[in-house]
């Protein structure tokens, strides 16, 4: 089975305009974001889905220095997007990643995806019963269940976000929960605000600005420096319905 991590990007951005190229130890967001998920031992291949604004040219630009390959498509209908990005990549299986999750784990990509293959739901997560750090996020789906979310979605949010018509509707779809053996949902690793940036500078610079550590590692860095996790706890993540 071909597998395509798909990491949506755009400029546009409510409460942090431009964050995926904003920053983070001389490297941007979403380089390191690409980076990371490079790592992976299972995915085939990366794709970049932007949109056709030229406001997100910058991307483009980015994605060509970092030769990865990229798609544009519909700025909204990131359900879109995604399945038509599929599509030109000859997907089997599709990972969704976010381009603002900069300490995106390589290891966790694998556990889903290793999961994915061994128990072959159409749908697998580690969010569906949230036990990893909001920011770890990973999504594994197969090419027919997001066909089916493609042509049967109808609820914007649905549309933005990509796969809820598909977790939303377990008695049509297999779905596969990824659990952690401990819980650490209450960490916020996400790139929202501008706290959330300022912490994942903080973790960066810690390790050099370097990005070979794991989230173990990160766990490491909290347990010695709590007060790190401070920085951005307050930050209350937008609704599914907000977009």
């Amino acid at each position: 089975m071909y597998i395509v991590a798909i990491i949506q990007a755009r400029m546009g951005s409510t409460r942090l305009p431009e964050k995926v190229m904003k920053d983070i130890g001389g490297r941007t967001m979403l380089t390191r974001v690409v980076r990371r998920a490079a790592r992976s031992e299972l995915i085939d291949e990366i794709v970049v889905a932007t949109t056709t604004k030229i406001s997100d040219n910058p991307i483009i630009a980015e994605c060509r220095r970092l030769n990865v390959s990229v798609f544009r498509g519909d700025e909204q209908d990131v359900l879109d997007r995604y399945y038509r990005a599929a599509m030109a990549h000859h997907a089997g299986a599709v990972v969704r990643i976010t381009s603002d999750c900069p300490l995106i784990e390589p290891n966790v990509v694998d556990l889903a995806i290793r999961a994915f293959l061994n128990e072959r739901p159409d749908y697998a997560s580690n969010s569906l019963k949230r036990t990893y750090p909001r920011g770890l996020d990973v999504e594994v789906v197969t090419m027919e269940a997001l066909t089916r979310a493609w042509q049967e979605a109808t609820e914007p949010y649905q549309r933005v976000h990509v796969t809820p018509y598909i977790y939303q509707n377990p008695d049509q779809f297999k779905l596969l929960q990824i659990e952690n053996g401990s819980d650490y949902s209450h960490y916020r690793w996400t790139v929202d605000t501008q706290e959330d940036l300022n912490f994942v500078k903080a973790i960066y610079s810690r390790f050099g600005n370097e990005d070979a550590f794991t989230w173990m590692d990160v766990l490491s860095v909290l347990a010695v420096e709590p007060e790190l996790a401070e920085i951005n706890r307050h930050i209350i993540q937008k609704s599914l319905v907000e977009g």
